[in-house]
């Protein structure tokens, strides 16, 4: 049986939680950090003070983006392509989206996580800016692709899908971009999305 350990309100942890119902594999989730604080035995596994943690058997592993390839590659490898160059793609979107969540950090703790007047909106609008700059660069991708990951859905898609759903559920201006859209649209039809689709906050 494996352990998710982390609170559904983090981005990171939501990757993980989507991608274990893609699987469909039983699994069992402790709420951690943030409100739920850190206890000894979580940092004795994860020191970094930061959420998500899967444990596999004896196996201990974090950062989301490496547990979401270790459950590809061990319990569904259609979600990983197999071909090298399809996969260094993939890989590198899902590098990209740490650098897409730094744009969208302001926007989301400001609007989500603080009172509408303790809002910096200097702060919204620039994230706002930003995001919507590298959204443009996700669009022209996937005008030339379906799917991040290839030619099929897969942990790429998981990866950036979850910081679409956030750029799409906040109050912020958005440019027409209809290749994020329609991708977009294709995620949410997902069964397995609603791992996701919970309160932001």
């Amino acid at each position: 049986m494996l352990t998710l350990w982390g609170r559904l309100n983090s981005h990171n942890v939501k990757k993980v939680a989507w991608a274990l119902a893609e699987i469909g594999l039983p699994h069992t989730r402790h709420d951690i950090g943030g409100v739920f604080g850190y206890t000894p035995a979580y940092l004795a596994m994860n020191p970094n003070r930061l959420v998500p943690t899967l444990v596999d058997g004896d196996f201990v592993l974090y950062e989301s983006n490496a547990i979401l390839r270790y459950l590809a590659a061990n319990y569904a490898p259609a979600l990983w392509p197999a071909d090298i160059q399809t996969r260094a793609r993939a890989d590198m979107w899902m590098d990209w989206q740490f650098s897409y969540a730094d744009a969208q950090r302001d926007a989301f703790l400001q609007l989500v996580r603080h009172a509408p007047g303790a809002r910096d909106a200097q702060a919204i609008a620039r994230s706002a800016c930003a995001t919507g700059e590298m959204m443009a660069i996700l669009d022209a991708e996937l005008a030339q692709r379906a799917w991040l990951s290839g030619p099929a859905f897969g942990v790429a898609d998981i990866a950036m899908g979850v910081y679409a759903h956030t750029w799409f559920s906040i109050d912020i201006p958005r440019p027409e971009l209809p290749h994020v859209a329609a991708w977009y649209d294709k995620l949410r039809n997902r069964p397995a999305f609603a791992a996701i689709a919970i309160p932001l906050t």
